[in-house]
């Protein structure tokens, strides 16, 4: 059966990650984009634009881990020793990152080593998660019910190349949200870098897109077969129209259509993957059925995240709400 527990399951776990790559995909641009920003009081404002929310914005990548953990905890055993190695390093970014977030306001004869830090902690995080997610497409070797792999077998040509997509999708997520957020000079000279990033990711997303097909032929024949290719042709179809969308917004110095437009991009972008990768959870292995806990396991923590799930959205989009507007130099809550 298509719609039982273990697909809901999944659907909260898929929207979970979603979530995290788009609200904590903007901080974790903001980092990356630092070495851009010379001026001091520049960088301040583009902190002080997250500095309300970047933590909060953790709290989906705790749900996604966690929930894979709790209804699929074969899933969660197989492809945890396949990326030990980049969740510690991402792991260690984000911990990183967060500790120099905090000193960035508090320091004073080391305030450019704790920036130097954040845009480090933010790069390494980011470069971490798109390896992990080339590596995922790629495949795992697994024997039985164990991952059979080495420890470097996530390190390879494509994964290194979706690295750097993910690399620079967050800063197209961060400068647009930037424009958002910011006004006057700053906000000119976003603009004009939104633009190479914008085409930078272009080139990215070309290039991922045309390689994914050729690792496996069961994705090739998900996109080039009939009459899947006249099911899946919207995808592509919207891609472009959002690509247009955000070129024209930046030549025409829109400020909120930049950010809408690249959440469209990544939210396709994920759509995408999902074509590509469903039913498996664990790619050409195991299905997100062969991999989920029994149904009355899974209906008890359903029932506690049905409480939950609304509180976490209530505060979000609370925050949100409260801390909306233009952040300005000298603005800040620390």
């Amino acid at each position: 059966m298509l719609f039982d527990l273990a697909f809901v399951w999944a659907i909260l776990i898929a929207t979970a990650v979603l979530l995290y790559v788009i609200l904590d995909g903007f901080d974790l641009g903001i980092g990356i984009l630092f070495p851009l920003f010379p001026e001091s009081e520049d960088r301040e404002v583009m902190m002080n634009t997250v500095a309300p929310v970047w933590d909060g914005n953790e709290t989906w990548l705790i749900l996604g881990g966690g929930g894979l953990f709790a209804a699929f905890p074969l899933a969660y055993a197989t492809l945890m020793p396949a990326f030990y190695a980049p969740i510690i390093a991402m792991l260690l970014g984000l911990i990183f990152r967060g500790v120099a977030f905090e000193y960035c306001a508090r320091s004073t004869n080391n305030q450019r080593f704790w920036e130097w830090s954040f845009s480090a902690g933010s790069t390494v995080a980011a470069f971490c998660q798109g390896v992990m997610l080339g590596a995922f497409i790629q495949g795992i070797e697994v024997t039985g019910r164990n991952y059979s792999g080495g420890w470097f077998d996530w390190f390879t040509p494509f994964s290194v190349t979706v690295g750097l997509a993910v690399v620079a999708a967050y800063a197209l997520l961060g400068v647009s949200w930037l424009i958002m957020k910011t006004e006057k000079e700053l906000q000119y000279n976003l603009f004009d870098i939104a633009m190479r990033i914008a085409a930078i990711v272009f080139g990215f997303v070309i290039l991922v897109s045309l390689w994914t097909p050729f690792l496996d032929n069961d994705i090739s024949d998900r996109w080039f077969t009939w009459p899947n290719i006249m099911l899946v042709a919207p995808v592509p179809v919207l891609v472009f129209v959002c690509w247009g969308l955000l070129f024209t917004a930046i030549r025409d110095r829109r400020e909120y259509l930049p950010f809408f437009a690249t959440i469209g991009l990544f939210v396709l972008s994920y759509v995408g993957f999902a074509i590509s990768m469903f039913p498996y959870i664990v790619p050409r292995h195991y299905t997100i059925w062969q991999a989920a806990n029994p149904p009355e396991s899974l209906a008890f923590l359903l029932y506690g995240t049905l409480v939950l799930l609304p509180v976490i959205l209530g505060y979000t989009a609370y925050v949100y709400w409260v801390f909306r507007g233009k952040v300005r130099a000298g603005d800040g809550y620390h």
